[in-house]
């Protein structure tokens, strides 16, 4: 259990500003459904089967909050620095995915919307260059993370920017992007804006904010659109996130999908629902999944008015097992229509349900700070976005919270476990369960709560995974034999329980431990950095066999991996050259023991 910081329980909303075409959705569904108990209501039935979602990514990197499918949105980060956060950050937490920002060339500007307006497919994006997004594939994909990548597939630039040079050096102008190539007949007819969103003809035809509307019912169109996710499927990426899906025809999608080398590849479309609109996200169920925007729409209801009512936070919606869901993206923290970084104590709370409640496939979402709507990642020119940084206070860096990085791993390890024990106070306090695996307890007031809650948990010591690390449980509960124990709930805060391996006494302890090691090392370049030791874990004291360890923090190297609670090992560390040539450390074999709670941190420099 932890404190988190009050804030305002209303903010304020966003300024106004002018409009551009913005993706408006930053998640991805990936994964099984998870089961809700009759009594909470049943979903609305799907329009047709969908491609089954991603496995959870396989991986040989170890994490102590295992692999899912939660997906991490890092919104506007360039390729290196998603590469180094999959690494430092997002397998290490046990996130499943990552998604990235358009990676085709688009238009210049400061402004983030310009990522969503193309010149070309080429793989030139403000966010780094084509061999830049290769590595970061295969980096995140070595850390047990697949990447998702959003594809602006609708349009091309808009026919109010006139005529330029792309990102990647390609000239454009209206209904002339020669860098497809596309001319004036691989463009819709209507050559005006949408007006009214009760026509169908016009949502899927006309003009949305003046972009250049493909006409995805040409074969060739279609062949150049498949052309280029299939060219994104050649350099690694696990997935697509379809922008401006409400857009184009189910039909039309369905036939790109078809060209695809791999058709049954999971992606997810953005189509934004609302009430009677001609077109709906459950007509798109066929392909894919699609993102939920009432979900988000109704967190932000409840946590400003009372959070009793999420018991039925998935009654009316898309069946969870296709349902994308997220508590805000890029788009919707600016117009909105959501909760957003802003809300502080509360956004975090609307988290931690959304991660701890089994409906839908959820995504958190990672962006920077802002006032103005339409400013680009700190410090972005014209062509480029420097390097992101969580030390950097303009980067929200929601991935690097505590809370978060603990509810990732209880939705991990709760996945596929009803919702048991629900318990509420009428007004803006709950708990309950999933099952014998976990508990949860939110507090949506500002002041604290102190009381005595029914669990279905096994007798035993628990970890409140909010309040502790990754690698070090820091408050622990005990649950009585009556399946009860009593805890004080901070203001604004959270409590979650999980459970891990039970031992003869009754204690829970975890079922292996890790090993987190840190080396101040100085390396020449081709040089990396292993640990290596008397474990196979270790490599059986075989150097190509360890531990490779991350350069990310350089000169300081780290890694982790899983080890046995309780064991005594003995290691050291040893540089590898591009020759394969072994230089080991001075010195005698260093060693040390992981805690019964099954985690050690080790913090060493090289010995000359």
């Amino acid at each position: 259990m932890t404190q988190f910081p009050a804030e305002s329980t209303t903010p304020d909303p966003p300024a106004s500003g002018r409009t551009r075409r913005r993706s408006r959705l930053g998640a991805l569904a990936a994964g099984a459904a998870l089961a809700l108990t009759a009594a909470l209501g049943a979903s609305v039935p799907s329009a047709g089967p969908a491609t089954a979602a991603p496995p959870v990514p396989s991986t040989d990197t170890v994490s102590a909050n295992g692999h899912g499918d939660v997906i991490l949105n890092l919104f506007q980060w360039n390729w290196k620095s998603v590469a180094a956060e999959c690494t430092s950050t997002i397998g290490p937490e046990g996130f499943g995915y990552v998604q990235v920002s358009p990676p085709e060339e688009h238009i210049r500007g400061t402004a983030w919307w310009t990522s969503y307006q193309p010149v070309s497919y080429k793989i030139a994006s403000k966010l780094g260059t084509r061999e830049e997004f290769k590595d970061m594939a295969a980096t995140c994909k070595s850390a047990g993370v697949g990447v998702i990548a959003d594809t602006v597939i609708n349009h091309m630039a808009g026919a109010d920017t006139g005529s330029g040079t792309g990102t990647g050096g390609t000239n454009y102008a209206v209904d002339s992007f020669p860098g497809v190539p596309y001319g004036y007949g691989d463009f819709n007819d209507c050559r005006s804006d949408i007006t009214n969103y009760q026509d169908r003809y016009q949502v899927q035809n006309c003009r949305l904010s003046s972009l250049q509307d493909l006409r995805t019912g040409s074969d060739y169109v279609r062949t150049k659109i498949a052309d280029y996710m299939n060219d994104l499927l050649d350099l690694g990426v696990s997935g697509f996130r379809i922008d401006a899906a409400k857009h184009i025809p189910a039909s039309d999608l369905a036939a790109i999908k078809s060209k695809l080398t791999n058709p049954d590849v999971y992606w997810v479309q953005e189509v934004i629902g609302a009430a009677g609109e001609p077109i709906q996200p459950s007509e798109y169920l066929g392909t894919g999944d699609s993102f939920e925007f009432d979900y988000a729409r109704e967190l932000k209801s409840r946590f400003d008015g009372q959070i009793k009512d999420l018991r039925t936070i998935g009654d009316g919606k898309l069946p969870s097992a296709q349902a994308a869901v997220f508590v805000d993206n890029h788009d919707t923290e600016r117009n909105g229509e959501t909760m957003n970084y802003k809300w502080g104590a509360k956004y975090i709370l609307a988290n931690t349900f959304m991660l701890s409640w089994p409906y839908g496939s959820p995504s958190v979402f990672s962006g920077y700070k802002w006032t103005d709507k339409d400013a680009g990642a700190p410090g972005a020119t014209a062509t480029s976005v420097p390097d992101a940084s969580c030390s950097n206070e303009a980067w929200t860096c929601t991935q690097r919270s505590r809370e978060i990085s603990g509810m990732v791993g209880f939705h991990n390890a709760v996945a596929g476990t009803p919702v048991t024990n629900w318990w509420d106070d009428g007004n803006n306090r709950i708990a309950y369960g999933r099952g014998d695996k976990g508990f949860v307890t939110l507090n949506n007031t500002g002041e604290a709560t102190t009381r005595t809650y029914q669990t279905s948990l096994p007798a035993g010591q628990y970890c409140d995974v909010i309040a502790s690390s990754v690698t070090e449980c820091t408050k622990k509960y005990t649950v009585s034999d009556a399946g009860t124990f009593q805890a004080t709930v901070p203001a604004y805060g959270a409590l979650a329980l999980q459970a891990a391996t039970s031992t003869s006494d009754g204690t829970q302890t975890p079922e292996a431990g890790q090993a987190s090691f840190t080396a101040n090392v100085t390396t020449v370049w081709g040089q990396n950095v292993y640990v290596v030791g008397n474990l196979p874990e270790l490599g059986s004291w075989k150097p190509a066999s360890g531990v490779k360890m991350s350069a990310a923090s350089y000169p300081d190297w780290t890694a982790k991996v899983g080890l046995p609670a309780g064991t005594s090992f003995e290691y050291k560390y040893v540089k590898i050259d591009e020759n394969g040539t072994v230089t080991w450390e001075s010195g005698g074999n260093r060693t040390a023991t992981v805690g019964a709670d099954g985690s050690v941190a080790l913090h060493d420099t090289w010995r000359s």
